[in-house]
């Protein structure tokens, strides 16, 4: 069975502000609006964070636009969002997020066979030379790769 993922939006800051370590997929409870705006790619993940509240994840300030053609019953666009994890995984991470530096980040959405998930990771933040360090580094990938598409 061939598993079809068709990825909505990306948390393109997570990587340039923390270094990432543990991914952990897990589902999202919406409402049919958020489903509907999903699917048009109406999503933005770019100030947006994971907290463990009493043993369960909710992801705060994910701004999922309001769904043009519904009615009354439209959704908030920033609204707390229940994120759905295994117990034990819930588990793990709060007992790495407690050690000194650690959040959790939301990495992406998509849909992997028609049902919506995100990815989560455990960041540590990163330090203003650190973020020098990296975009340097990738400064200097990418006039390498332009050296040797010329030179072919």
């Amino acid at each position: 069975m061939t598993s079809s993922i068709k990825i909505i939006a990306n948390n393109k800051k997570a990587k340039h502000d923390y270094h990432l370590q543990d991914f952990l997929e897990v589902g999202m409870e919406l409402t049919g609006s958020e489903v509907k705006s999903l699917r048009n790619g109406a999503c933005n993940l770019k100030d947006s964070f994971v907290t463990v509240d009493r043993g369960e994840l909710f992801l705060n300030k994910a701004h999922i636009s309001e769904y043009k053609y519904s009615n009354y019953n439209n959704h908030s666009p920033e609204r707390k969002r229940k994120l759905l994890a295994h117990r034990e995984e819930i588990n793990k991470l709060e007992k790495k997020i407690q050690q000194k530096g650690f959040t959790l980040v939301p990495t992406k959405i998509y849909f992997k066979n028609g049902i919506c998930k995100l990815e989560v990771a455990l960041g540590k933040g990163k330090k203003r030379h650190d973020k020098r360090d990296s975009i340097k580094k990738r400064d200097v990938n990418r006039e390498l790769s332009r050296a040797l598409k010329k030179s072919r």
